[in-house]
C-alpha cells in the first residue's frame, strides 16, 4: 500500500522558490556574457543613442544582419534581438539579464520577476479606449472590445464597473469597429491620425506609455556590480 504525503506551500514560499530558481539559472549562466534583449523598430532606434552614450552598443546593424545575438562594443555584453512582446519573458526567465520594452507590454505581461529601474523617456504614446464619437461609455450596455492588450482591457473596464466582451486581435484594431466586430478598441495611440482616418476618436485614457529598462531580479543579485555600472551610465545618458 502506497502512502502519499501532500505538502501545502503558501504564496510567500512559492515566491521564494521561484526566486531561488531564477537565482540558480542566473548562477548557471554567470560564465556567459551579460545579455540585453531589444526589439527592432521604433524602440530600438530611439534606444540606441542612449546605449551609445553609455558606451554599450551592437557592433552590427540588426536591420542588415540576420544574427539574433549581436556582439557589442563591450566584450562582456551582447544583444539579443527578439519580438517586443517577448522581451519581458526573456528577461523574466533569465534568457536575458536586461531588456528594453514599452510600458504597455509590461502592463500586459504583469512584470513578475522583473525590476524596472529606469524610465528611458522614449517612444512616448498612450494606451487608450477608442471608438466612434457618439459612443457613450457610461451606458449600461455590454461593450465588445477588440484589443491585443486583453489583461489591460479587463482590468481597466473592471475598475470602472463595466461589463465587456474581450476580442483578441493582433493588429489593425481600427478595422474591428468598422466591420461590426467590436464596439470599442483598446490600443496604443501616438498622433491619433490612424484613428481619425477611420472615423474613430480616443474615448478614455488608460495609461501614459514610455519605454522602460528592465532587469532580471536574480541577475541583479548575482551580477550587481556590473549591471549597476551599466544602469548608472544609461541613467546619465537619459538625463543629458
Amino acid at each position: 500500500m502506497q502512502t502519499f504525503v501532500v505538502c501545502l506551500i503558501n504564496e510567500s514560499d512559492q515566491q521564494a522558490l521561484a526566486l531561488d530558481k531564477r537565482v540558480n539559472r542566473a548562477q548557471a549562466g554567470m560564465g556567459r556574457k551579460l545579455r540585453i534583449a531589444l526589439s527592432k523598430g521604433r524602440i530600438f532606434d530611439e534606444t540606441m543613442p542612449l546605449f551609445e552614450a553609455a558606451g554599450v552598443s551592437p557592433i552590427e546593424d540588426p536591420e542588415k544582419s540576420r544574427k539574433l545575438i549581436l556582439s557589442s562594443t563591450e566584450p562582456d555584453v551582447e544583444f539579443l534581438i527578439v519580438r517586443a512582446s517577448d522581451v519581458p519573458t526573456y528577461v523574466q526567465h533569465g534568457g536575458a539579464d536586461l531588456g528594453v520594452v514599452g510600458k504597455d507590454v509590461l502592463l500586459e505581461h504583469g512584470g513578475d520577476g522583473l525590476l524596472e529601474p529606469i524610465d528611458l523617456q522614449i517612444a512616448r504614446c498612450k494606451l487608450m479606449v477608442a471608438g466612434f464619437p457618439e459612443t457613450d461609455l457610461n451606458s449600461r450596455r455590454r461593450f465588445r472590445v477588440a484589443t491585443k492588450f486583453t489583461e489591460c482591457a479587463r482590468r481597466h473596464f473592471a475598475q470602472h464597473g463595466r461589463q465587456v466582451e474581450i476580442i483578441k486581435l493582433y493588429g489593425s484594431m481600427e478595422l474591428a469597429p468598422l466591420v461590426g466586430l467590436s464596439d470599442l478598441i483598446v490600443d496604443v495611440v501616438d498622433t491619433g491620425s490612424t484613428l481619425k482616418a477611420n472615423g474613430l476618436v480616443p474615448l478614455e485614457h488608460i495609461s501614459d506609455i514610455t519605454s522602460r529598462l528592465i532587469v532580471n531580479r536574480a541577475s541583479m543579485k548575482i551580477q550587481h556590480s556590473r549591471i549597476s555600472e551599466i544602469l548608472d551610465r544609461i541613467s546619465m545618458a537619459v538625463r543629458c
